[in-house]
C-alpha cells in the first residue's frame, strides 16, 4: 500500500514514500503526492528502475505541476560513492525549502533504505543526533536505513 510517512524537521515537513506505480496504481500514487504538497522531490532510484516500473514520466509529471524535482541515483541497497557535488546541490535546495516551512518527499523504489537514508542526513544536516534522528524516523517508517553503508553515509561528516 502506498503512504507517505512524515516528520517535521526544523520548520519543514520531510517525507518518505515508494515509487509511485510500485503498490497501486501510478495515478492513484501521484495523486497522494500531489495532494501532499512537496516543493521538492528527492528521487534516489536509478532511471533504469523509473524505466521498469513504467514511470519514467513522473519527473515530467511533477514538473507540470511547478514541483521541483531532483534525482540522485543510488543503486538499491547503497549508498553514494565518491564526490558528493549533486548531493550538496539537492541538500542546500532541501534545506533552504525546510527553512520556510516547506516540505521535501524523499523515495526510492521500497520507499526504504535509499529515501531513508537521504531522509537521514538532511535530518543530520539539520542539527539532530544520528542515532536520535534514526530513532525518530524509524518511529514512522521502521524499514528506514537498511544496509551500514546506508547509515555510515547519512551520519558523514559535513563540511
Amino acid at each position: 500500500m502506498f503512504s507517505i510517512s512524515e516528520l517535521l524537521v526544523g520548520s519543514g515537513h520531510i517525507g518518505i514514500c515508494p515509487l509511485p506505480g510500485r503498490f497501486s496504481t501510478y495515478q492513484a500514487d501521484l495523486k497522494a503526492i500531489l495532494d501532499w504538497k512537496p516543493n521538492l522531490v528527492i528521487t534516489l532510484t536509478t532511471l533504469g528502475e523509473l524505466e521498469r516500473a513504467g514511470v519514467l514520466q513522473f519527473p515530467e509529471d511533477l514538473r507540470n505541476q511547478k514541483i521541483n524535482w531532483a534525482h540522485f541515483p543510488v543503486e538499491d541497497y547503497g549508498a553514494p560513492a565518491g564526490e558528493l557535488q549533486d548531493w550538496t546541490e539537492i541538500s542546500n535546495q532541501a534545506h533552504a525549502i525546510l527553512e520556510v516551512g516547506g516540505r521535501v518527499l524523499t523515495h526510492c523504489y521500497g520507499g526504504c533504505g535509499r529515501s531513508g537514508m537521504a531522509f537521514l542526513r538532511l535530518m543530520r544536516e539539520a542539527g539532530e543526533p544520528v542515532e536520535w534522528a534514526l530513532e525518530r524516523l524509524r518511529e514512522v517508517r521502521p524499514c528506514a536505513v537498511e544496509t551500514s553503508a546506508q547509515k555510515a553515509w547519512a551520519a558523514g561528516s559535513f563540511d
